[in-house]
């Protein structure tokens, strides 16, 4: 969001610091009415007018299956350095074709189950966040993508993507070892939290999708 705080410099500095990958960066600035800085490098589009998050990222994501992963982050969160290569390297080690880092303590937090677990690596889980970071490996795509013009802010997703991966017997989880820290910014104050809402009813309505209860379940935990 070019108009607001965010730390987009410093997360395409650390990411293009990977020792192990070769990483491409494709940017989205957000900048209603042309207001803010947008000129920073990877930057692939100036967006000024309102338009839907997963719209603009399908588009940057049409050549999807050119890439071994798939990394979908914000522009609020702080990560450490080396970050993404032992983020990858966990999520390979633990099979998840659908990850998170955790979330440090003091970032804000919708549901708890992300939040990091001091002495686990990762842990095996029915639940992968929407935001605001989240990876796919290659096999994953063809479950979950495009996410479609329907899908307006992700929430529910969620929900329904573990459904989607466990009928095709594949893992997700939450990386401990690699929590990133969510809180320069409050979320839902860039959109209608109605809105949202509505949406999310909309997209449960169309498929399977796991409860609550259910959905925040620690399948394994790992050391």
């Amino acid at each position: 969001m070019a108009d607001r705080p965010n730390t987009a410099a410093h997360l395409m500095y650390e990411l293009a610091e990977s020792l192990h990958h070769t990483v491409v960066q494709r940017w989205i600035a957000l900048a209603p009415g042309g207001r803010g800085r947008f000129d920073l490098p990877s930057t692939e589009m100036v967006v000024t007018e309102p338009t839907s998050k997963f719209t603009l990222l399908d588009r940057l994501t049409e050549d999807a299956y050119d890439f071994d992963w798939l990394l979908f982050c914000d522009d609020d969160v702080e990560v450490r350095t080396g970050f993404l290569d032992q983020f990858i390297g966990l999520s390979e080690r633990y099979d998840f074709g659908l990850s998170q880092p955790a979330r440090t303590a003091d970032s804000f937090t919708d549901h708890p189950i992300v939040q990091v677990m001091p002495g686990l690596t990762a842990r095996r889980t029915r639940f992968v966040e929407i935001g605001p970071v989240v990876c796919l490996r290659r096999d994953v795509i063809p479950l979950l993508l495009p996410f479609g013009e329907d899908s307006g802010m992700g929430w529910g997703l969620d929900f329904v993507w573990p459904r989607r991966l466990e009928r095709s017997g594949l893992h997700m989880g939450i990386v401990d070892a690699t929590p990133v820290a969510h809180r320069i910014r409050r979320p839902v104050t860039a959109y209608d939290w109605a809105d949202a809402h509505r949406e999310m009813y909309e997209t449960l309505a169309r498929e399977p999708y796991l409860s609550r209860d259910d959905a925040f379940t620690v399948l394994e935990a790992y050391q």
